[in-house]
């Protein structure tokens, strides 16, 4: 929708996407601030930030840069086209960058240096550990190392996006004239190299400094006359949602090959960068000042997560982090044994083990009655257990189905190369869908049993990765209800064959076909509810909510009296007036975890409604997306979905709440935590729900209880 600046600016409703993002980033920086967080948490933390922002660049700022250039009119729902936004967005990001170096060199890193852990640059070597540095170049690194010439016989080489390279103005022996050059720092080796050092104390060099310090072992012949890192950012923004490619496959492969040949948007360089070598690095990048960037310290801080892997100090890091099993996978029983029991049953990573789900896989892969296996691929690890599962599954006859999403952003490659290693193995493997994403969690297992077929099932909010189930709070659940299996099953007919979406789902939710309106008329309901007299309610749990429909739909909610909280990790469009504080709510949290799971609840006159879902209210999610919303019903996994939210609601330590000015209230800079920090309670719950499940105490579910019994009576 286009709108000019008059029709939206200055009814206070929205925020913009861009700059509510940019709030979240120092949201997500803040946890590098507080001293209750662990030191190296806290180095994490502005890893994360850093490499959060190298995305921004990549697709937010690419965005606009193009509506820019092109002169484009549009404005977004706050009013802002695309000049105001980039200037803003320029405004924030300066701050964000003065607080993030301010926060590494200024604080963190001399922290460290109290726990006897240095960086420490060529010029604190002595002459002995200089020879030794040199050493390490020549045997490790040099022979890894490619210098690149630019004259009339060597052409600008097509740096890569993010790297950190090194430019260099020479003056060979046998000219006179200036020569450029330029040494990429390769990133497949550590960034921080690690110098022997005396007693207990850790000493790091930057790869780069090092090199820096040794390149005339590169350039014989040559005086070096100046040379300084540098680095580019390149627009990764290529959309394929509109394409209508015959060969998804090839399609998607040409685009990536095209990525190192895309403009810059960002050019980050030393503060005050000026002579010859800057000027010539200026005009063969063309950009504006704009996306110029002084950078005071080191580029490419997202790599300093590899320094906090390296230095290995428990007393600084957080303390370890152990997933449980779910209480009805205690019992050493068959997946499909388990689910027949309890119908239902909630996963819920990193609180909960991921390995019921991987095992799931695992034994459909190897059991003779399974007949088929589907699922869809968003994101999985490097080496998935999942995809190793499915690939056996197929080897050993099984009717596997895999729809595997090519244009998941930044997983490109490595999808293509799951998806024919998956249909090298007999799997029938569907590339995604031209002009949608599919990001729709499901597994859909079809088994014989006792003559008849039944199915079983897992949908979730977040990927089938097992390495991000370690790090990202998602729920999925397992299920054998023939009512939602029947559903997801005709979920996959639209998406591998012909089959209309239809309107005969009697459980699951889809996106782009049903989604918006079922919400519509959920909180449609809520507000009946108040007009008659009596309460409505509604808590969403999601990542972004960005869409304008919805944006407009909450307001209207607000004002009608549904008592609304919001618990949005990051961008959060909507604008809460101050007349609406007693019945709308916005929380963000920001923690050790990264929050992802989707969760809806609906009041409902006092007959609650509980729903998960892959899909944020975001325009993408639910007009341009296969999503998935599925109700959860059973008692016992509804109440843990009610603790979840509760837990949540109630976090005075990392919840921050929006404020009417757009701005979050003060992250809680306590030196030690108050008891009320939302991730740590609910892995208390789960781990003490676990716990009774062991000893058999009065507090473990009715139907585990009983499972517990018959397993005893029958020995």
């Amino acid at each position: 929708m286009k709108h000019s600046p008059h029709d939206v600016a200055g009814t206070g409703l929205f925020i913009n996407r861009e700059l509510s993002w940019l709030n979240f980033n120092n949201r997500v920086l803040d946890q590098a601030e507080i001293p209750a967080t662990p030191l190296l948490e806290r180095l994490k933390f502005v890893a994360i930030t850093a490499g959060n922002l190298d995305e921004f660049f990549m697709v937010r700022i690419a965005g606009l840069r193009k509506m820019f250039r092109n002169g484009e009119p549009w404005c977004d729902p706050a009013g802002l086209n695309a000049p105001a936004q980039l200037h803003l967005t320029r405004e924030k990001i300066d701050l964000f960058l003065q607080r993030q170096y301010e926060l590494l060199f200024g604080r963190i890193l001399p922290e460290l240096e109290r726990s006897d852990v240095y960086i420490v640059h060529p010029k604190d070597l002595t002459d002995a550990e200089k020879l030794l540095s040199s050493d390490i170049f020549r045997s490790e690194i040099m022979p890894v190392l490619t210098p690149f010439a630019v004259d009339p016989a060597h052409p600008f080489p097509q740096l890569n996006s993010g790297a950190i390279e090194i430019a260099l103005r020479l003056l060979p022996s046998d000219s006179g004239k200036d020569t450029f050059a330029f040494v990429e720092v390769p990133a497949l080796l550590e960034r921080f190299v690690e110098l022997p050092s005396p007693g207990g104390m850790k000493r790091f060099m930057l790869l780069e400094e090092l090199i820096i310090d040794n390149l005339q072992w590169l350039f014989a012949g040559s005086e070096i006359v100046e040379c300084f890192p540098f680095r580019i950012t390149r627009d990764m923004d290529f959309s394929t949602e509109d394409e209508n490619a015959a060969d998804l496959l090839e399609y998607i492969g040409q685009k990536l090959q095209q990525r190192r040949r895309r403009e810059p948007v960002r050019l980050e360089l030393p503060p005050g960068a000026a002579g010859p070598l800057a000027e010539w690095i200026r005009s063969s990048f063309a950009l504006e000042e704009l996306f110029e960037y002084p950078i005071r310290g080191a580029l490419h801080l997202k790599q300093f997560a590899e320094l906090a892997a390296k230095v290995q100090l428990p007393h600084l890091a957080a303390p370890p982090h152990e997933p449980v099993m779910p209480v009805e996978f205690m019992e050493n029983a068959s997946v499909f044994t388990v689910l027949r029991r309890y119908g239902n049953i909630l996963v819920a990573p990193p609180y909960h083990d991921f390995a019921p789900v991987v095992r799931m896989l695992e034994e459909a892969a190897a059991d003779p009655d399974v007949l088929a296996i589907k699922q869809t691929l968003y994101r999985v690890s490097g080496n998935s257990p999942v995809v190793r599962a499915l690939q056996r599954a197929a080897r050993n006859g099984k009717q596997v189905t895999v729809v595997l999403e090519l244009k998941a952003r930044f997983d490109e490659e490595n999808n293509i190369a799951w998806a024919q290693a998956l249909d090298e193995c007999g799997a029938h493997v569907v590339y995604g869908i031209a002009g949608l994403k599919i990001h729709a969690k499901a597994l859909l297992i079809v088994r014989r049993e006792d003559g008849f077929l039944r199915r079983y099932c897992h949908l979730g909010t977040g990927n089938y990765n097992d390495r991000t189930a370690l790090t990202y709070t998602d729920i999925g659940m397992m299920s054998s209800d023939p009512a939602l299996c029947s559903d997801i099953a005709n979920m996959f007919n639209v998406l591998t064959g012909c089959s209309a979406p239809g309107n005969h789902y009697r459980k699951a939710v889809l996106a782009p076909f049903t989604l918006r309106s079922r919400l519509e008329q959920l909180i449609e309901r809520e507000i009946e509810h108040v007009r008659a007299g009596g309460k409505g309610e509604i808590i969403a749990k999601m990542n972004s909510f960005s869409d304008e429909k919805m944006v407009r739909f909450i307001h209207r909610a607000a004002d009608e009296g549904v008592q609304i909280t919001l618990i949005v990790r990051g961008i959060c469009c909507l604008c809460p007036q101050e007349n609406q504080s007693k019945n709308l709510r916005i929380i963000s949290i920001v923690d050790r975890f990264l929050e992802h799971s989707r969760i809806f609840y609906f009041r409902n006159q006092g007959s609650p409604e509980y729903y998960l879902s892959s899909a944020d209210w975001m325009t993408r999610n639910l007009d341009r997306r296969i999503e998935l919303m599925f109700p959860v019903e059973q008692e016992e996994l509804t109440e843990q979905l009610r603790r979840i939210l509760q837990f949540h609601i109630n976090d005075s330590d990392k919840g921050r709440v929006l404020l009417s000015s757009g701005e979050y209230t003060p992250f809680n800079a306590l030196e030690k935590y108050t008891g009320a920090r939302s991730q740590e309670s609910i892995a208390a719950w789960f781990r003490n729900r676990t716990a009774a499940a062991l000893d058999g105490s009065a507090g473990t579910p009715l139907k585990i209880r009983k499972f517990q019994e018959e397993r005893k009576h029958h020995g």
